[in-house]
């Protein structure tokens, strides 16, 4: 099984490289193609990174090629992490709509060339920003289920470990998901949570211990707050903005502290590239399992009793042919509401984008 990563040479494709062999989820006898732009500096990089790549990893490298075309790439799973990103720099903001103006037509140039050129089988895994955007212009044109984005997936996981340092034990023993839009507007899901080992009754108490009477129709609140904080702290102690987060509870710590990663001037590539991996590696591996992300729904998930059109992250079932079945259990009301608006905002985004969900 063959994976193109396309944008390798930037700070996440570098990254998921890296990952994949690293972890040898790309065998020695498969091809890892490193995708890059003719016309850009990255075309000479992709050269050197693929003589960087066999000199660390001699002994268990795949195939490596470049390709500088869309209309080459070639691959069972397309990894989409090209286009402009958000800035890691103190006291900048995310501008969702510089990021889409500037990468549509990288993921309409990419999506054409993959529904004019490709397998027709291949899935697709979306990383760069707005990751929903990119989910629905791939969707629109190699179909929904090929599609998922990766945000959903990244932002569980940190969800998952918060809960985890709380209790002092490893995230492998901690279930539950994010969904909604990628960032701030995450939907933490604490209905879904789940823990090795503990009774359902030993569960609501401890999830009830973690959350407090907090609701999340005041989480976008706290958000706003705690970047009000963390800004003003990180102008004199760095240190000391990230050891405020670890005060707060853990679905605020999810989104706090991948955002203060950014003002402080690193970027978040390592742990977006892991996320990314682990879903290219469920592709591969032709088991399904259930994994959260971006996808284009077409009512298969109800919130509020009401079918759900448009792009969103939620629980979904991956497999080697993409995602085929969605699993979001019953919401409690504070959670479909928040998930519901996220929605809503999402629509209205790709409306301003020209874009249909």
């Amino acid at each position: 099984m063959d994976v193109a990563v396309i944008g390798a040479t930037g700070d996440v494709g570098r990254q998921v490289c890296v990952q994949l062999i690293e972890r040898r989820i790309v065998p020695t006898s498969s091809r890892l193609q490193l995708v890059a732009r003719a016309d850009g500096p990255s075309a000479h990089a992709a050269y050197g990174l693929r003589a960087d790549l066999v000199d660390a990893y001699a002994e268990h490298t795949p195939l490596i090629d470049v390709a500088l075309d869309p209309s080459e790439v070639v691959a069972d799973v397309v990894v989409m992490t090209a286009g402009r990103t958000i800035p890691a720099t103190p006291g900048g903001t995310v501008d969702r709509r510089g990021l889409a103006a500037g990468n549509i037509e990288v993921f309409r140039s990419y999506a054409s060339a993959l529904a004019d050129h490709g397998s027709g089988h291949e899935v697709v895994i979306v990383v760069s920003n707005p990751v929903e955007l990119g989910v629905a212009v791939f969707a629109q044109v190699l179909g929904r289920h090929r599609v998922i984005g990766m945000g959903a997936w990244l932002d569980t996981l940190r969800f998952r470990r918060e809960i985890a340092t709380s209790l002092g034990i490893r995230r492998q023993s901690v279930g539950g998901f994010v969904a909604g839009q990628h960032g701030d507007d995450l939907v933490p899901l604490w209905s879904s949570v789940r823990i090795t080992g503990l009774t359902p009754d030993e569960r609501a108490h401890a999830v009830g211990a973690l959350r407090g009477r907090r609701s999340l129709d005041d989480f976008g609140a706290e958000v706003e707050h705690a970047k009000l904080v963390l800004s003003e702290l990180a102008v004199t102690d760095m240190r000391a903005a990230f050891d405020a987060i670890d005060e707060w509870p853990p679905d605020l710590r999810a989104v706090a502290r991948p955002w203060l990663t950014h003002q402080s001037g690193a970027k978040t590539a390592s742990g977006t590239a892991g996320a990314t991996v682990d879903l290219v590696e469920v592709v591969l591996d032709g088991r399904e399992i259930v994994v959260a992300g971006q996808v284009a729904l077409d009512g298969e998930a109800s919130v509020g009793g009401v079918g759900v059109r448009g792009v969103a992250g939620v629980p979904a079932v991956l497999g080697p042919e993409g995602w085929t079945r969605i699993l979001l259990d019953p919401l409690a009301p504070d959670e479909s509401r928040r998930l519901a608006a996220s929605i809503e905002r999402i629509t209205r985004a790709l409306a301003e984008w020209g874009v249909e969900p």
